[in-house]
């Protein structure tokens, strides 16, 4: 049974962390406000929004099932406090703050109309901290975190997310120039 909670710990881990980089990827591009070339900024908004849900099912998936194999021996204070593991303290750390950074993301997606646009606009923002160091943990505290294909994944995953970064702040640049030299669109 450990071995079958193990391998599902470690391939939740891995689905979790891609839906969570297509995740960040579809919200960089829906925020960017440049429209995708046949794509309705709608639709990419509900992608989004499963795609995270989704990620978060696996994630918990990967917690649940961490929880239960006796060989990760993980204790509920590991899913509370991070940095105090038995195993390799620092990288598990990471993983449990990425957690609790993704909770408050997701509570207050959940929570949006209740709360309003700005209060979840300012914790939408810490996924920018989230993701990095989910994929940290994933690397440093992972049984496949330093072999060469996740370590691939790793690499153009990260690529992607700076690429759209660059292109989403690049449209907020040309905006800001042609509003400085007075033209419209």
């Amino acid at each position: 049974m450990d071995a079958a909670l193990w391998a599902i710990g470690r391939g939740t881990g891995v689905v979790g962390l891609v839906a969570l980089t297509l995740a960040v990827l579809l919200g960089i591009l829906t925020r960017s406000g440049r429209p995708l070339p046949g794509l309705p900024r709608f639709s990419i908004t509900l992608v989004h929004r499963n795609l995270s849900l989704v990620a978060c099912v696996f994630v918990l998936i990967h917690i649940v099932s961490l929880f239960f194999d006796s060989f990760a021996q993980l204790t509920l204070l590991d899913f509370v406090v991070p940095f105090f593991g038995s195993f390799l303290p620092f990288w598990q750390g990471l993983g449990t703050v990425a957690v609790d950074l993704l909770i408050a993301v997701t509570v207050t997606a959940l929570l949006r109309n209740r709360i309003g646009l700005r209060a979840f606009r300012l914790v939408h923002w810490l996924t920018y901290a989230m993701w990095p160091i989910a994929l940290a943990h994933a690397i440093g505290n992972g049984t496949d975190g330093t072999s060469p294909w996740f370590l691939w994944l790793a690499g153009i995953s990260t690529l992607a997310v700076v690429a759209a970064l660059a292109w989403r702040v690049s449209a907020r640049f040309v905006e800001f120039q042609s509003v400085r030299t007075g033209e419209t669109s």
